[in-house]
């Protein structure tokens, strides 16, 4: 078995209202943060995952996006795999 570090980050699909993003966006003159446009909010997972290699821990996390960790109609996922010691 390896041990791996997972980060799953979740993100709305291109021309899905990001309601969270936008207030940021409109916030930031009103910090000080003038050049900053686009904002998109998202959310990331980090945990630790035992699996056989790193395609069978692929496999699994995936299955866990798709059934837990995101609507698949309305976000992506990235997935970051790392073994770790």
């Amino acid at each position: 078995m390896t041990r791996f570090a997972v980060l799953v980050e979740v993100s709305l699909r291109p021309g899905i209202a990001d309601p969270q993003g936008a207030t940021i966006e409109r916030a930031l003159p009103a910090l000080g943060f003038q050049r900053i446009s686009a904002v998109r909010a998202g959310k990331a997972f980090r945990f630790v995952l035992d699996a056989a290699d790193e395609e069978s821990a692929r496999t699994e996390v995936d299955q866990l996006c798709r059934r837990l960790l995101t609507n698949p109609v309305i976000e992506d996922s990235a997935v970051t795999l790392e073994p770790t010691p």
